[in-house]
């Protein structure tokens, strides 16, 4: 059975990862964007530091609660007590020919919620850099790929980023 972890993700964007940590760091999940971004948020609770994958920015909104009222406030609403490391990474834009229910920008909306980071990079440079800094961030952060980024030739994930100082 081929698994979306095998598979490399939505749109094979984290392709060899299955391969190189194997299947107790990539997670597969049911198509459930409330409960794998809920696992999510669990996770950096518990001390590790998780990337999420939205297909496209549109399904972010079925995990609207989980995000905004749970990774965006757990922070100040324990007090200064809990942090939510996690990174939230999803398609963004218009102009590959999706349709509507594809092709939404919700940057600006998700930027006036308290308690998000929000990235928006615009080459392969900035997309790896960005990742790396946001890994960093004791605080939710979501990045925003723009698809057309997919498809640009460069390298943008070079062997081994991950283990750079920085980038």
């Amino acid at each position: 059975m081929r698994t979306w972890g095998a598979y490399g993700g939505c749109f094979a964007v984290s392709l060899g990862l299955f391969e190189e940590f194997g299947p107790e760091r990539i997670r597969d999940t049911p198509l459930s964007e409330s409960g794998f971004v809920g696992a999510g948020i669990g996770a950096a609770l518990g001390g590790m530091r998780p990337i999420v994958e939205i297909m496209t920015v549109n399904f972010s909104l079925l995990a609207l609660d989980q995000i905004v009222n749970n990774a965006a406030t757990l922070l100040h609403m324990s007090g200064g007590q809990f942090n939510v490391p996690l990174v939230i990474r999803m398609t963004t834009g218009a102009g590959r020919q999706l349709g509507a229910q594809h092709s939404h920008s919700l940057e600006g909306w998700y930027a006036h919620i308290p308690g998000l980071r929000i990235l928006a990079p615009a080459t392969l440079e900035d997309a790896r850099g960005m990742l790396w800094t946001a890994l960093q961030d004791p605080d939710p952060v979501l990045i925003f790929e723009h698809g057309t980024l997919y498809n640009m030739p460069g390298e943008w994930c070079p062997p081994g980023w991950w283990r750079l100082p920085c980038c």
